[in-house]
């Protein structure tokens, strides 16, 4: 599917001498200047009708037109499957993914994704970037999910999460007894022996993570996290870091409980996935600014988890 890109202006006085990608970034600012390099290095972009060039400067006064076709992405397949929509409009959707449903496609994932049902609930997603996706969750993470419906609304979604201008809670449980309020700040990279991981290390990317205990139960505490950053894996990393392991994390935690934890109940050692539940979304509307916040219950199997804690006995917080 196409998008037909058809954008018309005058360049401000106040832009004279500016070079022509940054003041056509200021004149369509729902666009990136990534893109809008693009168009003028293609020759979609003209001043006066002349094409554009990157390091032309303005003077101030000159016609701008972009005039483009942005293609979308037709390899991906739309497969019909259920989505459960929070919210939609003509700008973005917010929808509440269950455990379990990978979101990209990928080697040995090439079908049955939730960008795949995206796909078949809205064809129109296929021009903008990544099925409109801004923001991902691991497989077996529950919760919000954040989706740009066309090419403007992505570029301004994106460019709130880069300026942490949305804000994301988290639920998790978790080992152990944490503070009752905490912070991560510890760089995060690639785990340079097992590539498939994401370890804590010097020359990481910078990673916050803040939380705190909801509830606390004998062994176990529920926690509220907020995300400041978003690398790959970033609260199951920072959580063990800090040696306070995600329940049933198959991949920086640990299955069954051992020492103290050793009277956890089943619902702990058998629980299948990490116990982690992205549970609100704070951000201003891409189109009319106004604040847009979605909030959604706990996967049934992690309310499970919760309720057998519970029952042993919990200790609001």
């Amino acid at each position: 599917m196409t998008e037909h890109i058809r954008l018309d202006g005058v360049v401000p006085d106040g832009l004279a001498g500016l070079r022509a990608d940054r003041a056509l970034a200021r004149i369509f600012p729902q666009y990136s200047r990534t893109r809008i390099q693009e168009w003028i290095r293609t020759g979609a972009a003209t001043l006066d009708g002349a094409t554009a060039r990157t390091r032309d400067r303005v003077v101030g006064g000159e016609r701008v037109s972009v005039r483009c076709d942005v293609e979308g992405d037709e390899a991906s397949a739309a497969q019909p499957g259920p989505l459960v929509v929070l919210h939609q409009d003509s700008a973005l959707l917010v929808l509440d993914k269950p455990p379990g449903l990978v979101v990209h496609p990928g080697a040995g994932n090439r079908d049955g994704t939730l960008l795949n049902r995206l796909l078949a609930h809205d064809p129109g997603l296929r021009a903008v970037p990544r099925a409109g996706l801004v923001h991902r969750l691991d497989k077996n993470t529950s919760g919000l999910m954040l989706v740009a419906r066309s090419l403007a609304a992505h570029t301004r979604l994106v460019a709130q999460i880069k300026a942490r201008e949305v804000e994301r809670i988290y639920e998790a449980v978790v080992a152990g007894a944490p503070p009752s309020r905490g912070k991560v700040e510890a760089p995060i990279g690639r785990d340079r022996i097992r590539r498939t991981r994401m370890t804590v290390e010097a020359g990481g990317k910078h990673a916050l993570t803040r939380w705190r205990v909801i509830e606390r139960y004998r062994h176990h505490a529920r926690l509220e996290v907020t995300l400041e950053t978003g690398r790959t894996h970033q609260i199951r990393v920072h959580l063990t870091h800090v040696g306070h392991p995600i329940v049933g994390d198959p991949t920086y935690g640990r299955r069954r409980p051992r020492g103290r934890d050793a009277g956890a109940p089943d619902a702990v050692s058998t629980f299948a996935r990490q116990a982690l539940h992205a549970r609100r979304l704070s951000l201003n509307h891409p189109t009319s600014s106004r604040t847009l916040e979605i909030e959604s219950e706990l996967a049934p199997d992690m309310a499970r988890l919760v309720r057998v804690l519970r029952a042993e006995g919990a200790e609001v917080a």
